[in-house]
């Protein structure tokens, strides 16, 4: 997605237009990204991706097709049977896709995804579905003048760090939530082959991955961007880890795991206790680090430790 708002930001720019289409509703089509959306340039050439492709030319010819005035349009797209294979999609299915010129799409919003940073789109469609007006919200300014329901469920869902869409209805017809949370940076402390591995597995995940060996450069780069930053430290130096542990765990970062033995694990709960810390703070500290999922190489472990972070930033653990 931050592709596509580089891209919309150069086009603002430039002074191009184009229209933007994504999912208001669906069903079907087996697993997708959640973020995935279309920006359809005056030409009719499509950039990023949406069902692999498959309805890219009719709505191409849609969007170019717009009435002059119109800030939304509507349109239901399907495929089933042996079309199916032919997209290369897992299922079939069927959705309404929203137009929505590109003009009518708050330039916050494209700021805000090309910096990695926590924003919700509530975009309220009017019954003729040929109207749209677009808000955006933040963690940092919750206030818009989208539907006070919308709002609400925007920040829940940017709370649960997960990308997605959802609908609601209102007085003025229906709302479309857009949520996307922080790209998670995985912040690794320590080298070697785990580390490289971590840094593999996350970006298979479309996630930010630092890898950092001195205590002074991992405090600064968790103090960047604390909301989105997942802590993983594998070092086992008391000049290192006590003091990153304790700027993680003291500054919101939403994942804290160690790497060590108990005996590792209990000298840097006895460095935290001693720097003022209390068991509020230590209990939030995964270790041992990863999800129980028999784990035995480093590659395996590089997987389960992505798999806790992954679920608990959805609240799951």
């Amino acid at each position: 997605m931050r592709e596509l708002a580089d891209t919309a930001r150069q086009w603002a720019t430039q002074g191009r237009t184009g229209v933007l289409a994504r999912p208001l509703a669906e069903q079907g089509f087996g697993p997708r990204h959640p973020a995935d959306a279309l920006l359809i340039d005056e030409d009719g050439r499509c950039h990023g991706t949406l069902y692999r492709g498959a309805f890219d030319e009719y709505l191409a010819a849609e969007a170019t097709a717009l009435p002059a005035g119109h800030t939304a349009g509507v349109r239901t797209v399907s495929v089933h049977d042996d079309g199916v294979k032919r997209a290369g999609l897992t299922c079939g299915g069927q959705a309404e896709i929203l137009l929505q010129p590109l003009d009518a799409v708050p330039a916050r919003w494209w700021d805000l995804l090309a910096e990695g940073a926590d924003a919700a789109l509530i975009t309220r469609v009017d019954d003729s579905r040929t109207m749209a007006a677009s808000t955006v919200t933040t963690p940092e300014a919750p206030g818009t003048d989208g539907p006070a329901q919308a709002v609400d469920r925007a920040r829940e869902l940017l709370a649960r760090r997960r990308a997605g869409r959802d609908t609601q209805y209102a007085d003025q017809g229906l709302v479309l939530i857009e949520t996307f949370p922080a790209v998670p940076h995985l912040v690794i402390v320590g080298g070697g082959e785990l580390a490289d591995l971590l840094v593999a597995q996350a970006r298979l995940l479309g996630w930010d991955a630092t890898v950092e060996a001195g205590a002074r450069e991992t405090v600064g780069l968790l103090a960047e961007r604390p909301a989105a930053a997942c802590l993983v430290v594998l070092s086992h130096e008391p000049d290192v880890d006590v003091p990153v542990l304790s700027a993680a765990l003291t500054t919101g970062v939403p994942y804290v795991g160690a790497l060590g033995s108990r005996r590792t694990q209990a000298r840097r709960a006895a460095g935290l206790t001693k720097a003022g810390l209390g068991a509020e703070h230590l209990d939030r500290i995964h270790g041992p680090i990863g999800l129980d999922l028999g784990a035995r190489t480093p590659a395996e472990t590089a997987l389960a430790i992505c798999a806790e972070v992954l679920a608990t930033l959805d609240g799951r653990v």
